[in-house]
């Protein structure tokens, strides 16, 4: 999985449409290291039991039993990111640091792919964990963002989070979130994999599988999108139909370089309306 479609300007069939937008998904692992030295300081913990007793105590002060460890003490093991046009197109699609996925190299493509465009970002919950991971990994390896951080920190004028967005900037629980509104449209939302699998996964060394999921919940942020778009008024169900379709067409082109998108497109539905 190459990442020059997301690195250069021009689209893999040029149109000459410009990218608008970049739609970006993340996945991310504890940093043990960092957990035993903030939190456990003078314990003399591994940096595997750091992580198991924090997930133990995050469990135990959830409200819903989650065991996920704070954003700041997360480090990415996968970008995936979306090229789409002014016409609202899918141009491209990509993961970064294919195949090896190493955290530094991530970080580092991901700012470089940013700086190469005037786009705006496109995320779901991305104000509050997506974009904090990838400006606390910029910060720990010291990469810089001058473009991103000048335009883009405007929580109603910078980069669209769609669960702000949907959500009248947190008025109400989106309960069910991405995967909700994905199915709701008649895409996969959720397959085999969810989130509080991915570390287990990343242990098993199963980080190709990390990376297919993340491009499976970027898609799915891709649609949920185009359909937001309609509500605004930018395009209308006739336009939004045709961009589905051509997306279909280049989603099917890519998938012996994505073997995964097979088993996404395989679960597309139509949802029944009431």
């Amino acid at each position: 999985m190459a990442t020059t479609d997301f690195l250069t300007r021009t689209p893999p069939v040029d149109t000459g449409i410009r990218t608008a937008f970049l739609i970006v998904d993340t996945e991310s692992v504890p940093d043990g290291r960092l957990l035993a030295a903030v939190k456990y300081a003078g314990e003399t913990l591994t940096p595997e039991e750091a992580i198991e007793r924090a997930r133990a105590e995050q469990r135990e002060a959830s409200w819903n039993g989650s065991d996920f460890i704070p954003v700041s003490f997360q480090i990415p093991v996968g970008v995936c990111v979306l090229r789409v046009g002014t016409d609202f197109g899918l141009q491209a699609l990509t993961c970064l640091d294919a195949p090896h996925f190493r955290p530094r190299e991530i970080v580092k493509k991901f700012w470089l792919g940013i700086s190469c465009y005037k786009a705006k970002l496109v995320t779901f919950n991305g104000r509050a964990f997506d974009m904090p991971l990838l400006e606390l990994a910029a910060f720990r390896y010291g990469y810089a963002a001058r473009d991103y951080c000048q335009n883009s920190r405007n929580r109603f004028n910078g980069p669209i989070d769609l669960m702000d967005w949907m959500t009248n900037f947190g008025a109400y629980r989106l309960t069910g979130g991405l995967d909700l509104l994905a199915k709701m449209i008649g895409k996969p939302g959720k397959m085999e994999v969810s989130g509080d699998q991915v570390y287990q996964m990343y242990l098993e060394g199963k980080l190709q599988e990390v990376n297919d999921y993340c491009l499976c919940d970027t898609l799915d942020t891709y649609f949920v999108f185009l359909r937001t778009r309609i509500f605004t008024g930018d395009i209308g169900p006739d336009q939004e139909a045709e961009l589905v379709a051509k997306a279909k067409d280049l989603l099917v082109s890519k998938t012996s370089e994505f073997p995964v998108l097979r088993r996404y497109l395989e679960s597309w539905t139509e949802f029944p309306s009431p």
